[in-house]
């Protein structure tokens, strides 16, 4: 049993080593001529800053450049930022609305004992306290808001027949004061997205309300 397996080993040793003969030569004829090749040109791209040139919203509340894009999203997926541009709108407008509301509903409520501070005491509260009822219906309209308005709209944005965020509200006249309301909007909306995080943590850890101390 054991002859066999040892005959094929010998032979296997041999035809590895024929063939290494046979390769090694022209290894070293091709590291060799490698040795001559020129070097490659390496030729730095500008494509990263596209993104940048493109589209307003790559600088600071002080007017510095800040061009955040550690995960390099905008070049890696580069069809998609419109779509990334819609997105960061919508939730900077959605973080705005949410701050408020979460500061003004520690101060008053809307009429009805269901919102009233004896049964609602705390706004981090409501969610759960108006669970069944208010909330079915507020998910029911956003749900009907996207259906037929976000979804048609960011359709339109990707094909390029839509700026991202636009819903024909008219803004301030001229091309200069137009690009700084933008840009205000996403700085605003950028810091009411933290703002918003860091109420809500504050209201769960602290269980006050404004200001959350």
């Amino acid at each position: 049993f054991f002859l066999p397996i040892f005959q094929i080993a010998v032979h296997a040793n041999t035809y590895i080593n024929t063939i290494m003969k046979s390769v090694a030569p022209i290894l070293v004829l091709a590291a060799s001529a490698s040795a001559f090749a020129p070097a490659p040109v390496h030729t730095k791209s500008t494509a990263l800053n596209t993104v940048w040139d493109s589209y307003i919203g790559g600088q600071d509340f002080k007017g510095g450049k800040f061009q955040f894009d550690p995960l390099n999203l905008a070049e890696t997926y580069s069809p998609l930022v419109p779509f990334f541009r819609e997105a960061e709108i919508r939730h900077g407008r959605t973080a705005q609305l949410a701050v408020v509301g979460f500061i003004a509903t520690d101060f008053v409520r809307i009429p009805g004992e269901a919102y009233s501070f004896e049964a609602i005491p705390k706004t981090i509260d409501a969610h759960n306290a108006l669970l069944e009822g208010p909330m079915h219906q507020l998910l029911l309209w956003i749900g009907l808001f996207d259906l037929v308005i976000s979804i048609p709209a960011i359709q339109a944005t990707m094909k390029g027949e839509r700026d991202a965020g636009d819903f024909g509200i008219k803004g301030p006249k001229g091309e200069a004061a137009m690009e700084k309301m933008q840009l205000n909007e996403l700085l605003h909306g950028r810091l009411a997205m933290c703002a918003v995080g860091g109420i809500a943590t504050q209201s769960v850890l602290t269980g006050h309300g404004f200001p959350y101390v």
